[in-house]
């Protein structure tokens, strides 16, 4: 037995023990939901959400050339002939998918690696 100096009460090892893992449990989950992943898609959701509020996308691609050499070009003149606002979150989806492509590879690399036998 245990004495508890807060309540000065007795408590078995089995009680803390419980305790403990109740914690425990509850950094787990916590590390689940504020996960890089879970982040990426947020941030990257946010920021589609935020280009289609400011900008018609719809006639951005209506416009783009029919030449696959020019698209580039294209995209690129866009992108700096629009507001502050937009390459911001250009800019932000973009950094937030490749964390999220990121996060994908180091889920899946242990699935395509061999298992060493021992």
């Amino acid at each position: 037995m245990i004495e508890n100096t807060e309540r000065g009460e007795r408590t078995s090892e089995s009680n803390i023990e419980h305790i403990v893992m109740r914690r425990v449990r509850i950094i787990r989950i916590l590390a689940l939901i504020i996960s890089t992943a879970t982040l990426a898609v947020l941030t990257t959701v946010a920021g589609l959400w935020g280009i289609g509020k400011e900008v018609w996308v719809a006639q951005v691609l209506q416009n783009d050339p029919d030449n696959i050499f020019e698209l580039p070009w294209f995209y690129l003149g866009a992108f700096w002939h629009t507001s502050i606002v937009v390459q911001m979150l250009i800019l932000l989806t973009l950094v937030s998918f490749i964390f999220l492509v990121r996060e994908f590879v180091r889920f899946l690399a242990p699935f395509f690696t061999p298992a060493h036998s021992q």
